[in-house]
């Protein structure tokens, strides 16, 4: 039992230096077992003298090298999807080009001009208002006998997604006058009226007046509907708009949702580059106030109603009287 000493070797080894003080650097006798902690640090060592190449270390150079990069011809046609399908997107539902193919707005648009319609607001409610340059789809064959364009194949492609002005020749382009529940009128050869204030419009063609004299539907007054809109174009003796369409199923009125969206800026040509805000003509003190008799026609129904209600509750009531008397005659008679 006294013979253990502390950390004696394992296998023959340990058996040889029982008891005896072992040197260092002594010497290991040939076909002498080294136990795993001598063998420490020189296990799989190679004969060459070279350090050991890691288990996995080809993997990870593998992994370090970095990767060639995709050919450009690779990555053209994924980047061309991208961008059409974001054009789309844009077209869809934020911004749209058009070009104008008539004279009808000059000079505030020239034949030729492209402009760039706002056609996000309206998702978020956003209602036409007075003053406006606004896109709209033909209410009722206002282009009838108008010649149409006739795009190629790679132009219609383009305009669908966005990419060139629409070739949709079913739009128009118009000025908005009259909003739902406005009065508006034309005298001789003007000024127009909107719900009684007279426009400034320096807008108006040069060497046209605001009204056209003639009986066409040049003379008008008309009261325009909720959810409906009055337009006219800038260049007045030269544009088929809401006054001579008054024979159609609106009555010359463009409905609300026919409305693509708002013209906000004149993109082609360069040259021509501008926004096109609402003139202060329509910022007027008092053009707000809509006449009386607008506001009095969603008020006649309601009026109607009780006119027609107030007799028959009021028959209904003497009915019930004469029941009750008769009642209370009767009640009289038979405790006498």
């Amino acid at each position: 039992m006294g013979d253990v000493a502390v950390g004696a070797r394992s296998g023959h080894d340990g058996e040889e230096h029982r008891g005896h003080p072992v040197e260092a650097n002594a010497p290991v006798p040939d076909g002498a077992m080294i136990s795993g902690n001598d063998a420490a640090g020189d296990e799989g060592a190679p004969d060459d003298g070279q350090r050991p190449r890691a288990e996995g270390a080809g993997a990870g150079e593998a992994a370090d090298r970095p990767r060639k990069p995709r050919s450009f011809w690779k990555e053209l046609p994924i980047l061309v999807v991208i961008a059409l399908v974001l054009a789309l997107l844009i077209k869809t539902f934020l911004v749209q080009a058009f070009s104008i193919p008539s004279a009808s707005m000059q000079d505030t648009l020239q034949v030729g001009d492209r402009v760039l319609v706002d056609k996000l607001t309206p998702w978020f409610g956003s209602q036409p208002e007075r003053g406006e340059v606004v896109v709209f789809h033909d209410p009722d064959d206002w282009l009838a006998g108008e010649p149409a364009a006739s795009p190629n194949a790679v132009q219609k492609v383009l305009s669908w997604i966005g990419l060139m002005p629409s070739a949709n020749e079913k739009d128009l382009i118009k000025r908005v006058i009259g909003v739902g529940g406005d009065t508006v009128e034309c005298k001789g050869t003007g000024p127009l009226l909107v719900n009684g204030h007279a426009l400034n419009e320096p807008y108006v063609y040069p060497g046209n007046t605001p009204c056209t004299d003639d009986e066409l539907g040049g003379q008008f007054k008309v009261t325009v509907p909720k959810g409906y809109i009055w337009v006219m174009g800038d260049h007045r003796q030269n544009s088929r708009d809401s006054r001579y369409n008054q024979s159609d199923r609106n009555h010359g009125m463009v409905p609300v949702d026919d409305v693509v969206g708002r013209a906000i800026v004149k993109a082609w040509p360069i040259n021509r580059w501008g926004t096109l805000p609402i003139p202060d003509t329509f910022d007027q003190p008092g053009i707000n106030e809509q006449p009386a008799q607008s506001a009095a026609l969603t008020v006649v129904p309601q009026g109607v109603a009780v006119a027609a209600v107030l007799p028959l509750a009021m028959w209904r009531r003497r009915r019930a009287d004469r029941l009750e008397s008769r009642t209370e005659r009767k009640t009289t008679a038979g405790s006498r």
